[in-house]
């Protein structure tokens, strides 16, 4: 019996002291914590440094992960349960998107030209 797979958002909140390349190592292993529970993560935006608006483990700024997942219910309970345990994670989310809202990765139209009327003289 095959497991449903659901589309979810994560946001995860990276320690403001960690420099690029650490980002990056965190980042990779997100991702390798995602394939590991059998999801695929489909879209990565980093955010960056932001002001959090309320302190989180005596840190005002945080480095901002948006991740977009296929995974199921159950792989998601174990990669929360990983983030918990992660030091350099100092805060994450992880929602559930309806069909509806799942990204659409769509590959750039080409720009179509029509052909212009002659003009009649």
């Amino acid at each position: 019996m095959s497991r449903p797979v659901r589309n979810y958002e994560l946001v995860f909140i990276v320690h403001p002291e960690v420099d690029d390349e650490g980002l990056a190592a965190v980042v990779e292993t997100v991702k390798g914590l995602v394939e590991r529970n059998n999801g695929q993560v489909t879209q990565v935006n980093k955010w960056g440094l932001r002001r959090l608006a309320y302190p989180i483990k005596k840190q005002w700024e945080g480095q901002y992960v948006l991740m977009h997942l296929d995974m199921s219910p159950s792989g998601v309970a174990e990669l929360e349960r990983s983030l918990g345990l992660a030091e350099q994670v100092i805060r994450h989310l992880v929602v559930r998107l309806d069909e509806s809202e799942a990204p659409v990765v769509e590959e750039p139209a080409e720009e179509v030209v029509e052909p212009s009327e002659p003009v009649a003289e």
